[in-house]
């Protein structure tokens, strides 16, 4: 048994693209909120939905742990989580229909209960966490289960009486995250991880965070749980977790999900000193600016700290779309930060997003430029989705239509009067897909030209898959001028 059961509502078999790249990590967030309440005092237990089959399965473990709460506290590091989707928020409405009909007391935290508290409120939640919430969960446990302090007084908490929701005063943020302990796996099935992981990919890969907030103004960049802050773990202190994950877990490889990896000047040189010294070294990949990647020989403390692929939120390729995005950043420091990485034997992915106000086909082709000379191994790419909170949603907010969130990840619904339909961007993500594995294709037969020893089995799978894409791609590329209604695209560049 067990006072408490944390769950989240994220459920990869319910999102088919994560699904089908199979590529699942532990619920960080969750597993932060689940340590700190253990070191409160409480008998704490986990159902992981990452790995379930439909939410409904939390049903058995509430059954087997009879908690008296149930709390649905969603991954805050997980950019799946913040992009607030729709079947996300079912799996929750359906998780607290089950723990209350059970006659459990439910709490629910996240970025999409934060921006739809009441919606959650008369789904089934008795509470709502916002902003930071680990010790806004132990001030509101200790109210419900010990009868201390006012329910009126306890900092980022909201709640229904009387058919009326009140909404506390928000809590500040930890300044020293030092002081939090580290995320205690042993409440998910780790084993289940590596395994899935192993026979997919052939590594294990597992996550870890050193931040939390992002200070940049990206205006299309929702951040209702840290707001416009940025707190970083020292590196010594990040460096003992890596010792701690060695040792008892073994990973190949870690994901650093931070909104921005080595933000604070100084922190990544002083990072791989204490990782080298330590003997702490696990191969890495992270999230970057291009714009940061070009300081103090960021990108050379980087490689000695055992990164091996940097994430750079490139966007587009169009100055214009990046400064009306207030990115802050520059073709120019895309390209020389790409060049550098490259340099250094980093790989690169490039995270795209169309549709922003104002962008337009010639635009369009400029993405297409920057990714083809500046050559990232991966991409992701995604359309302009405006969430509550940022200065874009506002802007647009009177272009929406009824649906206001993604189903799921893979969604790609513009949802509000753009300058093309939805149509033209699915089909647009599918051609830029396409184009990036043609120009890779080139690529790989001009260095197999060059280097004929250097053919693999790998090689020639993807050269063939590039001429599948050469054959492909001029269907897509007529369909994607006729839902455009613009002249033909240039085939100069496929």
């Amino acid at each position: 048994m067990a006072e408490l059961l944390l769950t989240h509502s994220y459920v990869l078999r319910h999102d088919p693209k994560e699904f089908k790249a199979m590529m699942p990590y532990p619920p960080l967030g969750t597993l932060y909120a689940a340590t700190y309440l253990r070191l409160r005092g409480y008998e704490t237990a986990l159902f992981d939905s990452m790995l379930a089959s439909d939410e409904s399965e939390i049903t058995r473990s509430i059954d087997e742990h009879k908690p008296s709460t149930v709390i649905i506290y969603d991954d805050d590091f997980n950019y799946l989580t913040k992009m607030c989707l729709s079947r996300m928020r079912r799996a929750a409405f359906t998780m607290s229909r089950i723990a209350r009909e059970r006659g459990c007391t439910v709490i629910v935290h996240g970025s999409d209960p934060a921006d739809h508290v009441e919606d959650y409120l008369q789904h089934g939640a008795d509470y709502v966490v916002f902003g930071e919430g680990e010790i806004t969960l132990g001030e509101l446990l200790d109210h419900l289960h010990q009868g201390k302090g006012d329910l009126a007084a306890i900092e980022g908490v909201a709640y229904a009486r009387d058919g009326q929701v009140f909404r506390n005063r928000h809590r500040p943020v930890l300044p020293d995250l030092d002081q939090i302990e580290f995320p205690r796996r042993d409440l998910v099935d780790m084993n289940r991880y590596r395994s899935i992981w192993k026979a997919r990919h052939g590594y294990y890969s597992t996550n870890i965070v050193t931040t939390r907030g992002c200070p940049f103004h990206c205006n299309w960049c929702a951040k209702p749980i840290y707001g416009q802050v940025y707190h970083s773990r020292s590196p010594g202190h990040v460096v003992e977790e890596m010792l701690y994950l060695k040792k008892d877990f073994g990973p190949d490889h870690l994901w650093f999900c931070d909104d921005i990896f080595g933000l604070k000047p100084g922190w990544v040189p002083a990072f791989a000193e204490a990782v080298v010294t330590h003997k702490a070294t696990i191969p890495f990949k992270c999230l970057s600016r291009a714009d940061l990647l070009l300081n103090e020989n960021t990108i050379d403390h980087l490689v000695r700290a055992g990164c091996r692929t940097v994430w750079i939120g490139a966007e587009s390729g169009s100055q214009k779309i990046l400064d009306a995005m207030e990115k802050g950043t520059t073709i120019e420091q895309i390209y020389a930060s790409s060049a550098l990485l490259h340099s250094r034997g980093i790989r690169i992915g490039f995270f795209l997003q169309y549709g922003y106000p104002g962008e337009t086909r010639a635009d369009i082709d400029r993405t297409f430029t920057m990714v083809r000379d500046c050559k990232p191994e991966e991409i992701g790419v995604s359309v302009s989705y405006p969430l509550p909170g940022t200065k874009f949603y506002e802007a647009v907010k009177s272009k929406l239509g009824s649906k206001r969130n993604w189903v799921d990840s893979e969604d790609l619904d513009l949802m509000y009067r753009g300058s093309y339909c939805t149509d033209f961007y699915r089909t647009l993500h599918r051609v830029t897909h396409k184009k990036f594995r043609l120009w890779q294709g080139v690529d790989l037969f001009k260095t197999t030209c060059l280097h004929p020893s250097s053919v693999s089995a790998t090689t020639l799978r993807a050269m063939a898959a590039s001429a599948y894409h050469a054959v492909t791609l001029p269907r897509l590329i007529v369909k994607l001028d006729r839902l455009s209604g613009e002249p033909p695209y240039s085939m100069e560049h496929p």
